[in-house]
């Protein structure tokens, strides 16, 4: 019975994000005095763990980078001083660092006359520094409900996290301290997950695969930059001695059961449905060990399909169907760990993202674009990482790599060869689109990722530093279609004749007239590949001080360097210096003070620089121009026009007065002697003066708190 009260006496307490470790602060009960030379055993019986280490003249034992699994538990054996102590049960999450308080009985005599048990919340105020986080664990995942097993749809539940409307359809939707979405980092156990053309995530991490969600929404650690928004961490499963796993399906049968209502809601894209969505969706999960207490695995493999309709509806051509079309998201994830020794760690995780979203045409509420003109998003994306790790005496090291490739195909035509054509009735409205999307977007990234983190363990002073390089390499297929873009006009014959033949949503490019009036016509002349190296350089370092029992200061520094912000200058933005500083005192055993203050850099996203060539051109009387402006001083004196200027795409347009014939228009190579004659509406340069990295100034001063450990 003693025992169990002094379990119910044991408080665990999460803090820093950081290297994965554990410190146990032994103290007496009921005086809360330091116990020093206490032998504390650490055990994971799933994972075979044991390691037994005595409390210094804090009363503090640190056990360094551990594996990221839950089933630990800290143990402090009988003596003639003390009763048996034992915690709860304790999990770990990636880049973690985790106090436990373990309190000593007197072996003498000890009256509980009452226990009050106390749940644990989401909101992590600690009482080490000034960081501001919130996260759930897997127990909470898996009980709440998560639309589609989307886990950023579950992150809204979180303080300081909002629900966010991007200016397209599948921007990020999480927004932290209502800030812009894009610039919300996204990590897999603390490794990058951005993509970086526009933001947001490059593999969407489904539930069956995460074990842990940390969100830091303010001063955070010196190690964690590139966003001056906040950083969404996911601890990815791992197996264990024991096997388990799950297996689920789901169905959202649609009309047949669903209520009614007047509003359309997001699918799992982020576009608008309604009538008619469904939903089907199933997996599987398994975890166990290869080698028992040495080698472990798990794998996912999660596979949702959304059907949806949409209304086409052309009543001019005598046409009101509903049109169907389909989403499919496959998620397969896998991940083996490897203990190499006592003092030496691996693992390899590998995530495979296959993302489909149809555009068949028609609208929630009718269109006029017919399945004809219908194109696909793909969003495909590769993981694959590798984290090392090795524990010394009073220090540890991790090296980690990864590689990821991640492929925006944002409308890959049903017909790609087709041209597009907009056709309008006699008044000039516009009645049909079809054929092709009308545009070209294919945006692929290869990154690669070095990662290299020490940390020193020095009595009152845990240091930490290391670096990361993160190097990315865009190219772009992109700009408008090659095969045409035709505008065109029907005559009251040609559209009674066009709507008697009562062709339906089959309508397509080849049943118009071959003498209809052709209004416009344009044509992409400058279709080619193009894209640029980004290459990212971090360093930090960062002292956490035990200044006395009761008050921690945590001072660090962080430096960053993003290449691509040369833009068209002689070089980029180089004072990206980062100070952060934390303080927190400790008032009473459950109340405490804090402060902290730090420089946050953001990431300057890709498409800045992209749309930026994209939309550039080297002209004679482009280069004219800008030489005009540089003599009038309203671009630098010191502009080099070779610099900011580049071959972009380029299109021609051609009215009724060129006398385009319809299916007939000029390509891109009888055009092309005419090419730096042609008139643009907008063009860009790429900034003479380099691009600055947005930063924010944050503060968290603090009154006294309570906290939950």
């Amino acid at each position: 019975m003693k025992k169990l009260y002094v379990i119910l006496l044991c408080l665990s307490y999460s803090s820093l994000f950081a290297q994965e470790d554990l410190t146990v602060i032994v103290t007496s009960y009921p005086d809360n005095q330091i116990v020093e030379g206490a032998s504390v055993e650490l055990s994971n019986d799933a994972r075979g763990i044991s390691f037994t280490e005595r409390t210094d003249a804090q009363g503090r034992v640190i056990f360094s980078s551990l594996p990221v699994v839950g089933g630990y538990q800290v143990s402090v054996a009988e003596t003639d001083d003390y009763l048996e102590a034992l915690s709860p049960m304790i999990d770990l999450r990636s880049n973690q660092s985790r106090i436990v308080r373990l309190t000593l009985v007197s072996s003498q005599s000890t009256e509980l006359d009452e226990v009050v048990l106390v749940g644990r919340s989401a909101s992590q105020i600690n009482r080490t520094d000034a960081e501001v986080s919130f996260e759930l664990s897997e127990l909470e995942i898996e009980a709440l409900p998560i639309e589609g097993r989307d886990l950023t749809r579950v992150l809204y539940r979180l303080p300081n996290v909002s629900q966010a409307t991007g200016f397209y359809p599948e921007a990020p939707n999480v927004s932290i301290n209502g800030a812009n979405s894009l610039f919300t980092s996204y990590l897999i156990d603390g490794m990058d997950n951005n993509e970086r053309f526009l933001g947001g995530q490059k593999f969407a991490i489904p539930s069956g695969f995460a074990k842990n969600i940390t969100v830091l929404t303010n001063n955070y650690s010196a190690e964690y930059g590139l966003t001056a928004n906040g950083v969404v961490n996911v601890t990815t499963k791992s197996g264990t001695n024991e096997l388990s796993g799950e297996a689920f399906f789901l169905s959202r049968p649609g009309p047949v059961i669903d209520a009614s209502s007047p509003f359309a809601q997001r699918d799992l894209s982020g576009n608008f449905v309604r009538d008619g969505f469904q939903r089907y969706q199933g997996g599987v999960a398994l975890g166990g060990a290869i080698v028992k207490n040495k080698t472990f695995f798990f794998v996912d493999l999660e596979h949702t399909t959304d059907l949806k309709d949409n209304l086409l509806n052309a009543p001019s051509l005598g046409v009101n169907e509903t049109v169907r079309g389909m989403n499919n998201f496959t998620y397969l994830s896998g991940k083996i760990d490897h203990n190499w020794s006592a003092n030496f760690r691996s693992s390899l995780r590998a995530n495979v993202g296959l993302v489909n979203i149809e555009r068949q045409g028609g609208g929630l509420e009718g269109g006029v674009t017919f399945p004809s003109a219908g194109n696909f998003q793909d969003r495909n994306s590769i993981l694959i990482a590798s984290k090392n790790t090795y524990v010394g005496t009073n220090w540890t090291s991790q090296t980690n790599i990864q590689y990821a490739r991640f492929r925006w195909n944002y409308g890959r035509p049903v017909n790609e060869n087709s041209p597009q054509v907009t056709v309008l009735d006699p008044s000039e409205l516009t009645i049909a689109v079809l054929g092709h999307p009308g545009f070209v977007f294919d945006q692929t990234e290869n990154t690669l990722q070095l990662q290299q983190k020490f940390k020193f363990y020095m009595g009152r002073h845990t240091l930490k530093t290391g670096f990361t390089v993160i190097s990315a390499d865009h190219q772009l297929f992109g700009g408008g279609n090659v095969n045409g873009n035709y505008t065109v006009q029907l005559t009251d014959a040609q559209l009674i004749d066009l709507r008697n033949r009562n062709l339906g949503a089959d309508l397509g490019v080849n049943d118009l007239p071959a003498d209809v009036q052709v209004n416009a016509y344009g044509v992409e002349l400058r279709p080619t590949e193009f894209g640029e190296r980004q290459t990212i350089y971090s360093i930090y370092v960062e002292d956490q001080w035990s200044a006395t029992d009761r008050l921690n200061l945590t001072i660090g520094l962080r430096y960053d360097y993003d290449d691509l912000s040369q833009g068209g200058a002689d070089q980029g933005d180089l004072n990206n210096i980062a100070p952060r500083l934390n303080a927190n005192y400790q008032l009473t055993n459950a109340s405490s003070l804090r402060f902290g203050y730090g420089i946050f850099y953001d990431k300057i996203p890709y498409a800045v620089y992209s749309d930026a060539l994209q939309q550039n051109t080297t002209s004679a009387g482009y280069i004219r121009q800008l030489q005009a402006l540089i003599d009038q001083g309203i671009l630098p004196s010191d502009t080099d026009l070779d610099q900011i200027t580049f071959d972009g795409n380029l299109g021609a347009s051609l009215d009724r007065n060129d006398n385009v014939s319809y299916l007939n228009g000029p390509t891109p190579a009888e055009l092309a002697e005419q090419r730096d004659n042609i008139f643009s509406n907008e063009r860009r340069i790429l900034n003479p003066e380099g691009y600055q990295n947005p930063f924010t100034h944050q503060f968290a001063p603090d009154s006294p708190r309570q906290t939950d450990g």
